[in-house]
Formats: C-alpha cells, structure tokens, sequence
C-alpha cells in the first residue's frame, strides 16, 4: 500500500511497478463501459505475459489483452462488447483453440467474489448456480490449484445451510474470494492522494480495488486538493486504498465513461473486423499499440471524430452519434 500524499505518476511507470508478468489482475469496466483501456495499452506495450486475469463481465479491455497474448488464465462471468460481439472475439477464439484457462462463474458470484475479497473474508454464501454445470465444470484441475497458491483450493463448495428451520437439507454455494495482485480501474476524478470518484453506475469496481493488494487508478481529471472533500458522499475510494493515480483523458477510450465521452461506435464495428483474424489483429497491435503512446492512440483511431463523441452535459452521452 502506497501512503503518500502524492501517488501522480506516468502510465509507464504505474504499469512497470505493479502489473508483473504472472501477477493476477483485475480490471474494471462493464463490456463497453469505463474499461482502463490506456492501461491495457501499456501492459500490452511492456509485454507483460502469463497474466492470470480476473473480471466481471468485461469486454473491450480483456479482448485485447487475450488477442496479444498477455493472458493465460482468465476467471470472469461474461465476456462481450454488447451487440458488436456478444462474445468477445479473441476470448472466444483463443478458448476455442486452448490457448487461455478459463473457469467461469455467473454474474452475481463474480460480484461475491469481489465482496468477499474486499471484506476480508475467506469466500460468501449464495443460492446462484445450484442445479447448473457451473458448480462441476471447473477450468483449473486440482494439481493446478496445489501449484498456484494463489488459486483457490476449490471452485466452489455446495454445503447445507447450518441455520436453516424450515428445510433442514437446504443446500448453499461457497464461493472463494478474489485478491489480485493489482486492480486497474478508470474513473472521471481522481486527486493526488488516490480519493476517487465514479461517475454514473460503478459495477464491481469498487470491491475490485478493495480486494486488490494494489490498486492503480487513471483518471480524466485530477481534482485540485480539498476538492473531493467537499462532497464525500459522492467518492467510492478512500486514498488508503490506492498506490498509483494516472492522469489519462480519454483512458477509457474506445469504451464509454459517462459524462466525459461515449463509446466510439465506428470503432468497433471496425474493430469487430479485424479481431475475428488474428493476423489481422496483429497488425493493429502493431500499427495501433506498439508504435503509438495514449494520445498518439486517439489520434490515429479517432482523430477528430473526437468531438462527435463527447457526451451531453444533462444526459452523459454523446447525442450526435447514430449507435448502428
């Protein structure tokens, strides 16, 4: 945990000192919404390999990371960009020809998970997946699990409930907890001290920081000091729980951050293209990651189509493009 007052540093050296190759990460973001995309860039650029990655329902940020060979395991609910790909191109493909580990749960347990994480406990109780496969397909054998001690012992364990009256034999899911090594998050604020403020629905982000040994968080703005304390009500994350703030404008880029810019609909339906073959998607890698920095990015995948969308002040969307 960083206690500094001053946690500002580059995207560079942010990624250099907490994401490692092996390390288990988290990112935030919901398919198309606020993923840390500049981030995802950078770990792309240092080529940071073997990540075991853990997400909710992610979309846009965890393709790319599995379409540049960053990831060897993955433990998520759902991986799509909304109706540009119900399911993520490169996560499909590189499951398909087994080249990632990936062990899914639903939704609702993946946000367990996180809890459970940020709360300290060991795993939660839940009713979600009784009767289902999820609870007997596992995606890490048991030899696996000896190995990696930072994977959990079991996917999952079914128990009877000990407080159960009514139903003596009424039988509950224990699912594991979740504590990477590092959660990376975008946000619209953030100060120098790592206060952060979201915007508009937080998903899992939340629990996904506080569960995390170290968090780094890129931001659209940096607030001047005192600034957040004004209304305190509206921050998710105190400093204490944060090592490393980036100021990023636009970091959530191609995704939507609400209030500050929509997803960039002409992209994807680019992007859709060029994932669906991985020669293809090398060459973006190469032409659009590797050879670029975070605004050379926006620049060339955007370039003045910037301001087409930029989000309406009184709806947080961008009302001047057509989402077809």
């Amino acid at each position: 945990m960083n206690t500094g007052k001053n946690k500002v540093i580059s995207l560079s050296q942010a990624i250099g000192r907490y994401v490692t190759k092996n390390c288990h990460i988290s990112i935030g973001g919901f398919t198309i919404s606020r993923n840390p995309m500049a981030a995802v860039h950078e770990i792309i650029r240092q080529k940071i390999k073997n990540l075991h990655i853990y997400a909710h329902s992610n979309g846009q940020g965890l393709d790319e990371l599995i379409g540049a060979g960053c990831i060897s395991k993955a433990e998520i609910a759902y991986a799509g960009n909304g109706r540009f790909a119900p399911t993520c191109i490169c996560f499909k493909r590189h499951s398909i020809e087994n080249k990632i580990m990936v062990e899914d749960y639903t939704n609702f347990q993946m946000a367990l998970r996180f809890m459970a994480g940020a709360m300290g406990v060991p795993f939660l109780p839940t009713y979600s997946s009784l009767g289902t496969d999820i609870i007997k397909k596992w995606g890490f054998n048991p030899n696996l699990r000896k190995k990696d001690t930072k994977l959990a012992s079991q996917k999952a364990i079914i128990m009877e409930n000990p407080f159960a009256r009514t139903d003596p034999g009424e039988k509950v899911v224990l699912v594991p907890a979740i504590n990477p090594d590092v959660t990376i998050i975008h946000a619209q604020t953030a100060d120098a001290t790592g206060t952060t403020r979201m915007d508009g629905l937080t998903f899992c982000d939340v629990d996904q920081a506080k569960a995390a040994r170290h968090t780094i968080v890129t931001c659209e703005k940096i607030a001047a000091p005192g600034e957040l304390s004004q209304s305190p009500q509206n921050n998710q994350l105190p400093s204490f729980c944060v090592d490393a703030v980036v100021h990023l404008p636009f970091g959530a880029y191609p995704t939507a951050c609400y209030g500050q810019y929509d997803y960039d609909v002409q992209f994807f339906n680019w992007y859709k293209k060029i994932a669906a073959d991985q020669s293809k998607f090398d060459s973006f890698i190469k032409e659009y990651i590797m050879s670029t920095d975070h605004s050379q990015f926006i620049e060339k995948a955007c370039g003045p189509g910037i301001s087409q969308i930029l989000a309406d002040p009184e709806t947080g969307y961008s009302n001047r493009t057509k989402k077809k």
